[in-house]
């Protein structure tokens, strides 16, 4: 474990909290001091949900260390079957109660509740949050499912199937599950469970009657999925349906094991990603750099998705989540980078500066990296903030999933050409800095922009001329850091002290050799 101002997961009990929280009837009790009960700030200011999460606490206190502690965590159960009298419960540590060794499986099972307990063994200081979902997952999967059941007869009704993965707190879940569920049915296809968001105990114990289940989150949902199709012998489809490819790939696999007609679908056109990136006004999209981090999955689907169907030069690409790092490794490779398997953020910080792409993919931490340095970026994964969890439609799976990701992805480039227009005529009477907003009419200045000083590669600061400032405002504000960059490092390894027109030019013409 290793402290950090950011971090992209937290230990795995955050991720059993988010399968807890994404059930109905299913309580969490957690052995925790004071200072690790942030549930209700995650999902409640985060993903502003409108009910606090089933979790409670222990919540024990340092003069209790001297103490059986045991003795709390067992009137905790209690007071839970009392309160909110649930129909399961998971119990388990934070990383610090882990500590001093309470093992609250064993205190649990003792007790001889009324229901389903579930003890959790999740190791906070070798594993992570998305290990600690899926684990949890395949816990309650395993221990409520019941085993008798079976898909009945297929004569006179349609295929059923069992979506996998999505959890309270995932990134744009909610709407890519309303998504693929309009896709499945267009398709013939029935829902038999959605889990584990949305499901209850008996939800749970049905698993087992779907012909085949679909992994939206491999992330979570793997784990899971292995057990069923061990215990019941069901076909999984894991290809994730980001992207207008892969929601095609998804279709044609997902109708193969229903033995429905895929083509019809595939015929419509249903997202407009492949016709816009196609027109005339994205021809400004083919080439650009772009730099993509997040989370396997869905790094790897953006991978596809900029390089295929947008026509972007991949310069980069990584996921924090070293479970999946092979289908990261597999897709770079593609592409001709070096993976970058990493959940340090500065070293991500340090590849995205080298890299000079114009457009950052990633999680809420590369968000904030890209606006250091003056790049667009769009978020693609967890984890994310409370803007990603927008009130409107707004998936990522499927074709409308395309549409979105379309939106999000070139409009940051659309605003560029739109400043580098503005840059373009800022010595007009009407449009210079000086000027306010030309809807106010005359009288109305702007406000006055203090300048960050620029540091060269050596560490001292970089001296402008008056004239070579103007010149570098001309450049889009896009790639203007890196213009900035470039000249910079060009003038330390030629010994210039003050950077001149001249030298901007020079800069330029050196690298474009």
């Amino acid at each position: 474990m290793q402290l950090s101002v950011w971090t992209y997961e937290g230990p795995p009990h955050v991720g059993a909290m988010r399968v807890a929280t994404a059930m109905e009837g299913v309580h969490y009790l957690l052995h925790a001091p004071q200072g690790d009960t942030y549930a209700d700030l995650l999902f409640t200011m985060i993903e502003r949900r409108d009910k606090r999460p089933p979790v409670t606490y222990t919540t024990f206190q340092a003069r209790d260390l001297g103490k059986d502690t045991s003795q709390l965590f067992q009137t905790a159960a209690m007071d839970i079957i009392e309160r909110f009298k649930p129909d399961a419960m998971i119990v388990g540590a934070s990383c610090t109660a882990e500590l001093i060794q309470d093992d609250p499986a064993g205190l649990i099972e003792k007790m001889g509740l009324p229901i389903p307990v579930i003890p959790l063994e999740l190791p906070s200081y070798q594993r992570k949050e998305h290990w600690g979902a899926a684990e949890t997952f395949y816990q309650i999967v395993r221990h409520l499912v019941d085993k008798n059941r079976r898909p009945s007869d297929r004569e006179n009704r349609r295929p059923l199937v069992n979506l996998l993965g999505p959890t309270a707190l995932g990134f744009r879940h909610r709407d890519d599950i309303i998504e693929i569920t309009g896709l499945l049915n267009s398709l013939g296809i029935d829902i038999n469970v959605v889990a584990p968001l949305g499901a209850n105990v008996a939800d749970i114990a049905r698993l087992g009657e779907a012909d085949f289940n679909i992994v939206l989150y491999p992330e979570t949902g793997d784990l899971a999925a292995d057990y069923l199709a061990r215990e019941f012998r069901q076909p999984t489809v894991r290809t994730v349906p980001i992207g207008v490819g892969a929601t095609q790939d998804f279709i044609r696999e997902v109708a193969g094991l229903a033995n429905v007609d895929p083509e019809p679908m595939l015929r419509e056109g249903l997202s407009r990603l492949s016709w816009w990136s196609r027109s005339i006004d994205s021809n400004y999209l083919t080439g650009k750099r772009v730099f993509i981090f997040g989370d396997g999955t869905h790094a790897v689907a953006a991978a596809r998705i900029a390089s295929e169907e947008l026509g972007f030069k991949v310069v980069g690409l990584g996921c924090y989540n070293r479970e999946y790092a092979r289908d990261v490794r597999a897709a770079a490779k593609l592409y001709g980078l070096e993976p970058l398997i990493t959940d340090d953020h500065l070293e991500v910080e340090k590849a995205i500066q080298e890299a000079q792409p114009e457009l950052v993919l990633g999680t809420q931490m590369e968000r904030h990296i890209a606006k250091r340095f003056s790049i667009p970026c769009t978020v693609i994964s967890s984890p994310v903030h409370v803007q990603d969890f927008p009130a409107r439609f707004s998936p990522q799976m499927g074709f409308e999933g395309a549409n979105v990701i379309f939106d999000s992805w070139v409009h940051p480039l659309v605003m560029g050409l739109e400043e580098h227009l503005l840059t373009m005529f800022r010595d007009d009477f009407e449009f210079h800095d000086g000027a306010g907003a030309s809807h106010l009419g005359p009288g109305h200045s702007a406000p006055q922009e203090q300048a960050a000083p620029s540091v060269s590669a050596e560490g001292s600061e970089a001296i402008w001329s008056d004239e070579a400032s103007r010149e570098l405002k001309k450049i889009p504000f896009f790639v203007r850091g890196k213009a900035r960059r470039n000249t910079e490092v060009f003038a330390a390894e030629n010994g210039v002290v003050t950077i001149e027109l001249t030298t901007l030019y020079e800069a330029k013409a050196h690298y474009a050799r």
